[in-house]
């Protein structure tokens, strides 16, 4: 039994990528109203668009360094460990992808909703978050298909 399940508040971590993903993150916080919510992202200067809630940054990565990934993997581990968060959530890119893997390894319920920018395909890291997600959407309803990602609406 969580410790969530006993009275305190669930522990919500949610993580992406700066740009689009950030504010469509952003866009998804009254879902989470009453958890005790801590923010991760790429870039220090969105710090301040989360109010009182807790505020992480990790490395931010693509698939043109594989050094860069794993520098990102182990500070959004880190950010996991610490953190200990009962549900996972992203909007997208690596960082998220890390985050929904080693969340999902430590007990974690996890969220994936891929970017409104993939409209044609899922991203590369929505693909390979699948397999990590308890719920795994798509903003859009062409993309869904039976076994996920699934649609229910978008957040733009």
């Amino acid at each position: 039994m969580s410790s969530a399940a006993v009275g305190r508040k669930p522990r919500v971590l949610a993580i992406s990528s700066g740009g689009g993903h950030w504010v469509q993150l952003l866009r998804l916080r009254p879902a989470f109203e009453g958890c005790d919510m801590t923010f991760a992202t790429v870039k220090d200067v969105y710090r301040d668009e989360v109010g009182p809630a807790r505020f992480r940054t990790v490395c931010d990565a693509d698939l043109s360094s594989k050094a860069r990934l794993a520098r990102s993997a182990v500070s959004v581990l880190w950010t996991v460990v610490r953190h200990q968060p009962d549900v996972v959530i992203s909007t997208g890119s690596a960082p998220g992808y890390f985050a929904l893997a080693f969340g999902k390894l430590l007990g974690a319920r996890t969220i994936w909703v891929d970017s409104m920018a993939n409209a044609d395909a899922l991203s590369v890291s929505g693909q390979r978050a699948g397999r990590f997600a308890d719920l795994w959407l798509t903003q859009w309803p062409d993309l869904a298909r039976e076994g996920g990602p699934h649609y229910r609406g978008s957040v733009l």
